[in-house]
């Protein structure tokens, strides 16, 4: 094959949770050049060998240290600039996990990662703010389904929880009473009986019920 028609394929993720009613998203630091230092979502050259899951499973477990993270495919990047050095293409997919199997499924990794929220992201490398706003765009118009709701809150929440990350993602504001009266009339959650504790005026804790159908949405 002419060297002309040869490129590199590299798959990149970005991986979103939830902490402290903000949307975070997974960033690993460069150890070397080009931008060294700099802050870039994970990713990996696709081997010749290796499926495009395979990739996105290495950089998982081997980068990330986490395991049984499900993908979905966002968008491709393929500006002849887009790499300094060579000419590469990025697959780009975007997955969601909740803060506590973040804990309990990671392990160690010799990568230096951080959670970053999505409206105050550091400087990046390469054209991964593109990358990245682009997975963004992409989480406001999932943010209405249900199954990213509940990858991201699968167990108890308050709704003032779930209306503050409405509000990051869609950066508007919902009126406190229409938000509370529109989403619980949307029969997705269950009151669980029980309270929050600490500081402040407790608050009503609900969980999503178990029998509930993709489609459902808060959409104001």
């Amino acid at each position: 094959m002419k060297e002309e028609y040869k490129n590199i394929v590299e798959s990149v993720i970005g991986i979103f949770t939830e902490v402290d009613s903000k949307i975070k998203i997974l960033l690993v630091r460069k150890k070397d050049e080009p931008y060294k230092n700099y802050w870039v979502l994970p990713s990996a050259i696709l081997n010749n060998n290796d499926t495009i899951e395979d990739s996105l499973n290495d950089i998982v477990i081997n980068q990330i240290g986490l395991s049984d993270i499900s993908f979905e495919h966002d968008n491709v990047f393929g500006s002849l600039d887009r790499d300094p050095d060579k000419r590469v293409i990025a697959l780009s997919y975007i997955s969601f996990i909740d803060s506590v199997s973040v804990e309990l499924k990671k392990v160690d990794t010799d990568y230096e990662i951080d959670w970053f929220d999505i409206d105050s992201l550091p400087r990046l490398g390469y054209d991964h703010e593109s990358i990245v706003l682009s997975a963004i765009n992409r989480l406001k118009k999932r943010i209405y389904d249900i199954d990213v709701l509940t990858k991201l809150f699968p167990s108890d929440f308050t709704l003032p929880e779930i209306q503050r990350i409405y509000e990051q993602v869609l950066e508007t504001k919902f009126d406190r009473r229409n938000f509370r009266k529109k989403f619980i009339a949307l029969n997705l959650i269950e009151d669980t009986g029980y309270v929050t504790d600490g500081v402040g005026r407790p608050a009503k804790l609900y969980r999503f019920k178990d029998d509930i159908s993709d489609g459902d949405d808060y959409n104001e």
